[in-house]
């Protein structure tokens, strides 16, 4: 089987809530994603998304997925779809880092693995566990009165775990912390984001007048060294998250102690082959992790439920559904929402058929 064209779409998602909100005054309204479809020689497709969190969140940003793809594309025409190491090999061969560009043609090849062996993406990851995973919910970035009101609507709707973003003013976070954290009801969790926007004298100042509250400490400050002074400073269950971008750092990592919980997110890795390995890795070394992505509708939230829920349960600290933070669906077949749950497709591959009357005209193709 070979690759025989690589076809990109863009597909504008807006936000149901309007906005989204997070340290450092960053906010989007609006998210820009890439849907891609990879044909073979034997008449088989493979669909998948890509869809970076704006251009100032990590190194990526949502036209470069196109741009990237536009150079990546040409070299990967003839490659075999259906030897997934050796083709990332390929995809790095030619282009240097850019994991975000990679992501959405990787997981496509996964779809059409699935397709071609009759399935699912999650069993081809490692089996189901379970009949569904828990998710979380993102309180965007507001008044901490306005954040703590958002929680009652949340447990609403089936949420127990909750991630607070923070990573502004200390005092006012610290305000956000304790408001939000009142609201809480036996079983639930918290988890205090900065989104590395603190320095790190706030970093202490917070994690030090929050001792008493039972919440989790997200990526603090922008590098891992301050990141580990803070978790050196503090006994609060601590999560890295946008440090952890290889293998190295998430092993550098665990000799450290520097975290109890670490974020994969799938296209920060480059797509499902190289988050498997970190995800692989977490489970050997007894690492719990949430399992997610930058963003992205019913392609993204279809490969993020595969991801986690070939996971094993006790390593999940949670997941999510990017699909019901946007207006617009892309696909049939996603996951959806049930109760603060969901299960990933037990159909061949990713389990999503294209809105093609969404996706409209191609914006590149190559072949």
């Amino acid at each position: 089987m070979r690759i025989t064209r690589i076809t990109a779409y863009k597909v504008d998602l807006p936000l149901c809530e309007g906005s989204y909100k997070w340290s450092g005054g960053k906010s989007i309204s609006v998210f820009d994603s890439t849907v891609v479809r990879v044909d073979t020689d034997a008449g088989v497709t493979g669909w998948a998304e890509t869809c970076p969190l704006g251009a100032f969140y990590l190194p990526s940003y949502p036209s470069g997925v196109r741009a990237g793809i536009a150079e990546l594309g040409p070299h990967l025409i003839g490659e075999d779809p259906l030897e997934l190491m050796k083709l990332n090999r390929r995809m790095d061969a030619a282009m240097k880092g850019h994991a975000y560009v990679k992501t959405a043609i990787d997981i496509a090849c996964w779809d059409i693995l699935g397709k071609v062996t009759g399935l699912p993406i999650c069993t081809l990851l490692g089996g189901r566990y379970g009949e569904d995973v828990v998710l979380y919910r993102a309180i965007s970035q507001e008044s901490p009165d306005a954040m703590a009101a958002r929680v009652a609507g949340y447990r609403a709707e089936g949420y127990r775990r909750f991630q607070l973003k923070v990573g502004g003013d200390a005092d006012v976070d610290i305000e956000r912390i304790r408001a939000v954290a009142a609201q809480l009801k036996p079983g639930d969790r918290l988890v205090a984001d900065a989104n590395t926007g603190w320095l790190m004298h706030d970093a202490l100042r917070v994690v030090r007048a929050v001792r008493d509250v039972d919440v989790y400490i997200e990526q603090p400050c922008l590098t891992y060294e301050e990141c580990l002074t803070v978790r050196r400073h503090t006994d609060h269950p601590f999560v890295l998250d946008e440090v952890v971008d290889s293998v190295d750092i998430l092993v550098r990592g665990h000799a450290d102690r520097a975290m109890d919980v670490v974020n994969i997110k799938i296209s920060k890795l480059g797509g499902l082959t190289k988050a498997k390995q970190l995800r692989d890795l977490c489970v050997s070394l007894g690492v719990a992790m949430t399992l997610e992505d930058t963003w992205g509708s019913d392609f993204a939230t279809a490969a993020i439920a595969h991801f986690a829920h070939s996971t094993p349960t006790e390593f999940l600290f949670t997941t999510t559904d990017f699909n019901s933070y946007v207006t617009v669906s892309n696909g049939d077949g996603a996951p959806k929402r049930h109760n603060g749950r969901m299960a990933a497709p037990t159909v061949p591959g990713l389990g999503v058929v294209p809105k093609m009357d969404v996706l409209g005209k191609p914006v590149l193709e190559i072949a």
